[in-house]
């Protein structure tokens, strides 16, 4: 990293895994101007990182994260409505830069995640949380609309009926309301959530890479219907058919034993 990063961790805990910790504890992680900085920088180094097989994003202390500034959102009362605008949109985009990761990314939702900080997690491929969590966008409470790509994001994860129900009621859910919803996968105990989610990074970053990535791809560009789904597939397919990992893959399943996948 070719400055420091405030607010932010990175850190490599397995070969080609790295793990972002939000990392402004006493103030439960809130997204200040610093972090949303460092944030950029950071993604987009990781974005070069060939190597880079899974991403888990995580926060410091007791929360997840808090969510926007609360004071920065009431620091322009007079502001114009394009001013407003023009400040928001930067700041959301530069947090959902998340998405434009070719690999997987994991959420470990280690606490308290609102409003925009759930964003986040919503805005990574799998969340995982820890049993004495708890989610919410109060997005509404504050007299807000919803922001940050939510009204896409929370239907695209649990659907409209569960989307409708968070987003305009803006009540707190507890881990297993939201295990239920299909917000998160897992729900695994709060000391062992961030291990737990790196082996798993570390069993994704295991696998076949041009595989993974175009998977991933596939996923995030749902298709209309059925055929234009085998269409893709169609051409997905054979690329990773074309490759050595594929043989290896197929070396590994014969003599029982771990794949050593090269990303070729």
């Amino acid at each position: 990293m070719s400055e420091e990063l405030i607010h932010l961790r990175i850190e490599r805990p397995e070969p080609a895994v790295a793990v972002l910790t939000l990392d402004d504890p006493d103030r439960r992680n809130v997204m200040s101007d610093e972090m949303t900085a460092s944030w950029v920088r950071a993604v987009s180094d990781l974005k070069r990182d060939r190597d880079l097989r899974a991403v888990v994003v995580t926060g410091a202390g007791s929360a997840f994260c808090a969510g926007g500034d609360l004071s920065w959102l009431a620091a322009e009362p007079d502001a114009s409505v394009d001013q407003l605008r023009g400040r928001m949109l930067p700041f959301y985009r530069a947090w959902l830069t998340i998405r434009e990761l070719e690999v997987p990314t994991l959420a470990a939702i280690n606490g308290p995640a609102v409003g925009a900080g759930l964003c986040i997690a919503m805005a990574c491929d799998i969340r995982w949380m820890a049993e004495e969590a708890r989610v919410s966008a109060p997005f509404v409470k504050l007299g807000l609309h919803p922001g940050m790509a939510s009204s896409w994001l929370f239907p695209d994860v649990v659907g409209q009926a569960a989307a409708r129900d968070l987003l305009l009621t803006g009540r707190a859910v507890g881990s297993q309301e939201a295990l239920r919803m299909g917000l998160v996968s897992r729900v695994v105990p709060g000391e062992e959530l961030v291990a737990e989610v790196v082996a798993a990074a570390a069993e994704i970053a295991g696998s076949a890479p041009i595989a993974t990535r175009l998977t991933k791809q596939g996923l995030a560009s749902p298709q209309p219907d059925i055929e234009a789904a085998l269409r893709w597939e169609a051409v997905a397919q054979p690329v990773t058919m074309a490759t050595t990992d594929l043989l290896e893959g197929i070396a590994a399943a014969k003599e029982r034993r771990t794949p050593r996948f090269t990303g070729k």
